[in-house]
């Protein structure tokens, strides 16, 4: 049930979020925002009432067509039809079993740290930090070295100073890595580490519960950060965001600077300044993981 209930919390954030038409809203008394339940089913070529079974979360049994329509008449981007279909999949359930524990194959280590210059990392459930190496480590955070519960990326740029400092578009970034989050979630109900993750979260930031409640889903395969570094200043890198084969609950998050940029000067520099310092070590054994 609770599971059903998000689903329809979600169709009802998308709606809220809909301006109507300005002939139609200056005739209407509108004490909310966004469109009306009677306006989306009509949208949606369905009925008042059964879209409103959807939105609380009752009877959910819609056709692929009804969930194509209320996609269109929610104006629902790829990403969004992706997460309501998983909410709708996964309605009235809780994990069967808890969640397999995560372990990064030694041949991705071994990739990571051959990539060299060039900041990486993988990503698992929850947008845990699973691995990273050196230049990554030096760019944002010493992942390895933190407790396991906190080697998590929207946990760290939530609620880490450092990281609120780094991004020269925290809240952008911020509000990508739980928009990120939301879309994890919602695969994975019942998921006791995110009902935690989550929950400390909205206790400690106000940004988070923010975001959280507005029900924002992305799954960006590419981005640029901006950051200003401590060390060598200003800093714009791309990403690339790389779904492991093997294991579509793993990703590869690669960052590269332009050839002959100031950025991948700093880079360059911030490698050089740090080449005495040694790697700090992170987890290769296969006998861990993260849940």
């Amino acid at each position: 049930m609770g599971q059903s209930i998000e689903f329809g919390r979600f169709l009802s954030a998308m709606r809220s979020r809909l301006q109507p038409d300005p002939d139609v809203a200056l005739r209407g008394n509108r004490r909310v925002p966004g469109l009306r339940r009677e306006e989306v089913a009509r949208l949606a070529d369905v009925s008042i009432d059964y879209y409103t079974r959807l939105e609380q979360g009752r009877n959910i049994h819609p056709s692929r067509s009804v969930l194509t329509s209320v996609a269109r008449a929610l104006q629902l981007s790829d990403a969004e039809s992706a997460h309501m279909l998983d909410l709708l999949e996964n309605c009235g359930g809780q994990a069967t079993n808890p969640p397999e524990v995560q372990r990064v194959r030694p041949a991705m280590y071994q990739l990571l740290e051959a990539v060299g210059e060039v900041p990486a990392v993988v990503l698992g459930r929850r947008t845990d930090v699973l691995a990273s190496n050196r230049m990554a480590r030096l760019l944002f955070a010493d992942f390895p070295t933190l407790a396991r519960e906190q080697r998590n990326y929207t946990r760290w740029i939530m609620l880490d100073p450092a990281a609120r400092a780094l991004f020269r578009d925290w809240h952008g970034a911020a509000a990508d890595a739980v928009a990120t989050l939301r879309a994890d979630i919602g695969r994975h109900p019942g998921d006791p580490a995110a009902t935690a993750l989550v929950g400390e979260l909205a206790v400690n930031s106000e940004e988070f519960r923010q975001w959280w409640a507005r029900h924002t889903v992305a799954r960006k395969s590419s981005g640029t950060l901006f950051l200003h570094h401590g060390v060598v200043g200003d800093v714009e890198v791309d990403f690339e965001h790389l779904l492991l084969p093997d294991d579509p609950e793993q990703s590869l998050r690669i960052y590269t600077a332009k050839n002959g940029s100031p950025s991948l000067d700093a880079l360059t520099l911030l490698s050089s300044w740090a080449g005495h310092v040694p790697a700090s070590h992170h987890v290769s054994n296969s006998s861990e993981g993260t849940n």
